[in-house]
C-alpha cells in the first residue's frame, strides 16, 4: 500500500462528506452527517476485517459520499421510489468516489474494484463488497436503527432487520448480536431473529 496515496484518498472523500449541510451530534460533537457515517464504517470495517484490501476501505468511506445531494424526497412515496432512490445513489457514490480516487493517483483497476463494491456487484460472492456491507449493516444497527425505528410499525421493523439479517456475513451477526440495542429495539432484533438464532 502507499500510504501517503491512500491517506491522501482518504482525506478528498472526507472533504467531500464534510460539505453535507446536515449536522449530527456524536459524544458531544457536531459532525457533517455523511462525513460522520464515513469514520463509522471505517471503524466497524477495520473491527471486522484489519486486514481487508485498501480498496474495501476506501470504499467503506466512500459508502455515502455526497449522498446528501439526492435526498430520498426526490423520489416518489413507497418501496418502489425507494429502490429507484438507492439505485441512483448506487451510481452517483459510484462516480464520485471514482473521481475523487483517480485525483488521488489510483489506477484504473482499483479505481474499478471500489466502483464495483460501491454498486454492491457481487454481494455473498465478493469478498471486499461483502465486507463493506457487512459494516453498512452494523453501522445501521448500532447507530441509525433506533431513530429510524421510532417511525415505523413493529411489523416494518422487524421485516427490515430480517432483510438486512439475511445481507450479512456469519462474522457481522454474530458481531450485531453483541450490540447493546434498547428495550424496543432489542425485542424487535429478537423477533426479527427468532428463526435465524
Amino acid at each position: 500500500m502507499d500510504k501517503g496515496r491512500f491517506l491522501y484518498a482518504v482525506r478528498l472523500i472526507d472533504q467531500a462528506n464534510a460539505q453535507d449541510p446536515a449536522w449530527e451530534d456524536w459524544r458531544g460533537e457536531a459532525y457533517p452527517g455523511t462525513y460522520l457515517y464515513g469514520l463509522r464504517m471505517s471503524q466497524w470495517l477495520n473491527r471486522l476485517a484489519a486486514e481487508a484490501p485498501e480498496t474495501a476501505f476506501l470504499a467503506a468511506r466512500a459508502q455515502h459520499v455526497c449522498r446528501w445531494l439526492v435526498p430520498r424526497s426526490h423520489y416518489p412515496a413507497g418501496r418502489r421510489g425507494y429502490l429507484e432512490w438507492r439505485t441512483f445513489l448506487y451510481r452517483l457514490h459510484a462516480e464520485k468516489a471514482g473521481r475523487l480516487l483517480e485525483a488521488a493517483g489510483y489506477d484504473e483497476t482499483a479505481v474499478d474494484q471500489v466502483r464495483r463494491i460501491l454498486m454492491k456487484r457481487g454481494l455473498n460472492r465478493d469478498s471486499q463488497v461483502q465486507m463493506v456491507e457487512d459494516s453498512a449493516c452494523l453501522v445501521f444497527l448500532e447507530y441509525y436503527f433506533a431513530p429510524f425505528a421510532k417511525d415505523y410499525s413493529d411489523e416494518k421493523v422487524v421485516d427490515i432487520v430480517a432483510k438486512t439479517w439475511r445481507k450479512m456475513s456469519e462474522n457481522a451477526r454474530s458481531a450485531a448480536l453483541q450490540l447493546s440495542l434498547g428495550g424496543r429495539e432489542g425485542r424487535l432484533v429478537q423477533t426479527a431473529l427468532g428463526g435465524d438464532r
